[in-house]
Order: C-alpha cells, then sequence, then structure tokens
C-alpha cells in the first residue's frame, strides 16, 4: 500500500469516525438504541424486510421491545443532524458549483387508518396510464448530485409535507433554511458559481426563483409540453397612446409557429440518446393570475423572466419514441455552453431516483408499519445518516462481490456493495454506543384486565371543496297541488 493511499483511507476513516461521533450526539433520548438501530441497517445481510429482524443483527445488542421504544420514545436534534450532514464533503460539478435535486417521495399507508396525518399521495406506474392517489406520507427530500454517470447522491435535507401545506411554499422554505446551512458551513462561499437547483415538473419553477431570488441560486426545472408563457415587451414607439402593455406576444409549446428563431441552438453527439438538439429562448415568463399558489398575493403580480430550452434527442435506450423536454431556467442571457451545462445537469437528476429506491428496498425506509408520524421522522433521519455513512465509507470499502456478479473497481462501487463491506470497517470507526444494562422482565399486565381504551381513527386528508352556486340554492319545500279530476 502506497503512502498516499495509506493518508487517503485515514482521512477518510477521520472523516467516518467523526460523523459518527456527531451523529451520535444528535440523539438526545434513547441514543444507544437509536444509534444501534442503524448500525444494524448498514451491517444486515439483506434488504431490510422488518424492524424485529433488525434486533436480531449482531451489532444491535438490544431485543426487539427496546428497538420499537427507541422509535416510539426516542427523541432526535433534526437541526443538528441538518448541520452535520451539511458539514460532509460535498459533490461538485465540472465548473465546482454546487448541484441540489428536489424531489417528493411518498411513504405509502393505505391500510394505517390510526396514523394521522395522511395525505392522498399520486402513484405512478401501478397499471398502464394508471396514476392512483394512496395514503401516505409525502417527504420533500434534497439531495447533492454527482457530475458524472454515478448512483450515488448525498441528501442534506428531508421533510415531511403536513395536510394543507403548499408544495412550492414549503420547499421554498427548505432550500431557503438548506442553502443558509451551506453558506455557514463553508461549502458556498462569496465568489462561488450560484448554486443550481434541479427540480422536475411538478414544481412551479417560475414561483421558486422569485421566492429564491435574494439567494446565490439558479432554479432549473422542467416544464409541461402543453404550457404558454409570453416575451418581452417590445419597446414603445413614440407617441402611442394607450395603456402600455405587460406581456408581448404568446410563446405556445406546442405551436412552432409562435417560436421564432431560437437565440441558441447547440448539436451534441450522446452515449445513449444519440444526437441531442439543443434550442433556447430568452427572456420568457408566465403570466400569472390570482390563483393556485398566487391566490394570497396583493397588487400586481411580478414578471418572472428565465429562458426556455428545447431539448430533442435521437432517440431512447428502450426504443420507444422519444419525446421533447422543454426547461425553465431562471437566469437570463444564456449562452451555448449554458445552455448544453443546463440539459446535462437536468438529466443528473435522475440519479436521486436510484436514491430512492436504495432507501426503500434496501435500507427497509417504508417497510416499518410505524402509526405515528413522528417516529416515522425518527426512522427517516436513522436512514439518512445510514446513507451519509455509506458515503464516507465508499473509499473504504472493497469489492466483496458475489461468485455470479461482475468485479468492479473500487471507485465504482454501488451504494449497495458498499453496504455489504460495511461489517469489516465499521470495528475500524468510532462507536460510542454503550452495551445494554441487565434487568429483569416488568411484571406485566395483571390477569384478567383487558385495554378498554379505544383505538382512535384518523381519516385521509382531502382538501375541502367549496359548494357550487347551484349546490349553496336550497329547492323550494313547498308540496305542489295534487290534480283532481
Amino acid at each position: 500500500m502506497s503512502l498516499l493511499h495509506h493518508d487517503a483511507r485515514s482521512e477518510a476513516l477521520a472523516q467516518l469516525s467523526c460523523f459518527r461521533g456527531e451523529f451520535y450526539s444528535c440523539l438526545t433520548a434513547r441514543s444507544d438504541a437509536l444509534f444501534e438501530l442503524a448500525d444494524a441497517v448498514l451491517c444486515g445481510d439483506g434488504p431490510v424486510r422488518s424492524l424485529a429482524e433488525l434486533s436480531l443483527v449482531g451489532e444491535h445488542r438490544r431485543g426487539h421491545g427496546g428497538l420499537y421504544a427507541a422509535l416510539a420514545r426516542g427523541r432526535i436534534d433534526a437541526g443538528r443532524l441538518r448541520r452535520a450532514l451539511a458539514e460532509v464533503p460535498l459533490p461538485r460539478a465540472a465548473d465546482g458549483r454546487l448541484v441540489l435535486a428536489i424531489d417528493i417521495t411518498c411513504w405509502l399507508r393505505p391500510d394505517a387508518h390510526t396514523s394521522p396525518q395522511r395525505i392522498l399521495c399520486h402513484t405512478y406506474g401501478r397499471g398502464k396510464d394508471q396514476h392512483i392517489p394512496v395514503p401516505g406520507w409525502p417527504y420533500s427530500i434534497v439531495c447533492a448530485l454527482e457530475p458524472g454517470r454515478s448512483s450515488w447522491t448525498a441528501p442534506l435535507d428531508a421533510l415531511r409535507l403536513t395536510p394543507g401545506d403548499d408544495t412550492a411554499t414549503v420547499t421554498a422554505r427548505q432550500l431557503r433554511d438548506l442553502l443558509q446551512r451551506l453558506i455557514t458551513t463553508g461549502q458556498w462561499q462569496t465568489g462561488d458559481p450560484d448554486i443550481l437547483i434541479v427540480a422536475d415538473a411538478g414544481y412551479d419553477a417560475p414561483r421558486l426563483g422569485f421566492l429564491l431570488k435574494d439567494l446565490p441560486v439558479q432554479v432549473l426545472a422542467r416544464m409541461r409540453s402543453d404550457r404558454v408563457l409570453r416575451r418581452a415587451v417590445p419597446p414603445r414607439l413614440p407617441h402611442t397612446q394607450g395603456r402600455p402593455p405587460r406581456h408581448g406576444g404568446e410563446f405556445v409549446f406546442g405551436q412552432p409557429d409562435t417560436w421564432a428563431t431560437p437565440d441558441t441552438e447547440t448539436v451534441t453527439d450522446t452515449r445513449l440518446y444519440g444526437q441531442a438538439t439543443a434550442r433556447s429562448w430568452n427572456r420568457l415568463h408566465p403570466k400569472l393570475t390570482h390563483r393556485s399558489s398566487w391566490a394570497a398575493a396583493d397588487g400586481t403580480l411580478p414578471i418572472v423572466e428565465g429562458t426556455v430550452i428545447r431539448l430533442d434527442i435521437a432517440h431512447l435506450p428502450s426504443g420507444a419514441t422519444p419525446k421533447p423536454v422543454w426547461l425553465w431556467w431562471s437566469g437570463t442571457d444564456a449562452t451555448p455552453a449554458d445552455a448544453d451545462r443546463l440539459w446535462q445537469a437536468y438529466l443528473r437528476r435522475f440519479d436521486i431516483e436510484h436514491t430512492f429506491r436504495l432507501f426503500k428496498q434496501t435500507l427497509g425506509w417504508t417497510s416499518p408499519k410505524i402509526r405515528t408520524p413522528e417516529a416515522a421522522d425518527r426512522w427517516t433521519w436513522l436512514v439518512l445518516a445510514a446513507y451519509a455513512q455509506l458515503r464516507l465509507a465508499h473509499p473504504l470499502a472493497a469489492d466483496l462481490r458475489r461468485p455470479w456478479e461482475r468485479p468492479t473497481s473500487p471507485d465504482r462501487l454501488t451504494p449497495a456493495r458498499v453496504r455489504r463491506a460495511f461489517r469489516h470497517i465499521r470495528p475500524q470507526a468510532a462507536c460510542p454506543a454503550q452495551a445494554p444494562k441487565h434487568s429483569r422482565p416488568g411484571p406485566g399486565r395483571p390477569p384478567g384486565r383487558k385495554n378498554t381504551r379505544p383505538t382512535p381513527r384518523h381519516d385521509v386528508h382531502t382538501p375541502r371543496k367549496t359548494p357550487s352556486t347551484n349546490q349553496r340554492t336550497k329547492k323550494s319545500t313547498t308540496p305542489r297541488p295534487r290534480r283532481t279530476g
């Protein structure tokens, strides 16, 4: 082993030990049980299927009763854990900027009638062209993206949406708090490139850009292909009478005759999609109205200008017919290099789907049948802390492959393979959790006594509908006279 490689391993081990110590300090109640529960998630032989089976892992030295009690009555300092996640080394793009992806993933609980604060979550892929709402707990998760082809991300924050929350407002507040932590911890300094936030079509990109305009960020999001934007107002001619217009001509995504000549156009050869053509139009904005997220705004609504990018590719790896991708960027005056950088950054956004799949299928994020949303939040933070330890242990992991798997270089190991080797790395890192104390079992419930407390039932939150005018009009209750003769 070379001296340089030894120094790199020592530095990675020191970072892992430091984070584990800080993570233990964030556990303010039942800290030993919660810490060993996170180690059991990391050191299990296969995917996590239930919480009770985690008590059989050797790294968890307590029984299944203490495991459930830790999730039900433990406490985690979420603010301190958020700062700890923001202090770890984060991946950066080729130009040195941070690229953050935000998305909402749902913990579906359709049969948990006793669990409060459930919301109808839209699910995709459960049938051909079927989008079925299923009750559950939606979580908004922010991750830092890797620059190249990778299944790794760096989760930085998780926030559960409660009934009645406006997605754009809650997301803007979550991003604002995260950006303040990144600035405080030195991840962004004056003179660095603006942080790029990438989102999918479910977010209102102009509103996010408007709410975060005082911060060093840029918003890039996909738009639906049926949107209609407006151009900037042309210069006003002399001696023109009447009120000056606020919006220019229409830019209809589905009507090419309204596009005019693009400001930039680039052609790039890609490995998976063939020839990729990107065209951009500068200074386009939506015509806002006092509805939806802007219903509570007073006075004249703002004009949020940005750049629209249309991406066309030659083919898809699956053989399906490719559709154009429309992107909206909160910046203006984009150059051809900016257009290429932006659509490539958007394609990296899909790496967050690999993280969600690992959370649910390997780390067992949605496997426990937890009743209260507070316990669900504790379990979510344990999963995020476990994934952060996998990232820090990546330089220390060896390729413990199965006989039917192909060999992989250490720098190309996936999170699942690093988890396979974490049991051998754990003895080298700090483990502040203490062994459990021996105690006698309690007396239990007296014979002949039963629990007579009624179990509360919580219905799924659905938006309240305003009755229409016809429904508010009462029908006449005067009986009609009967016909005679």
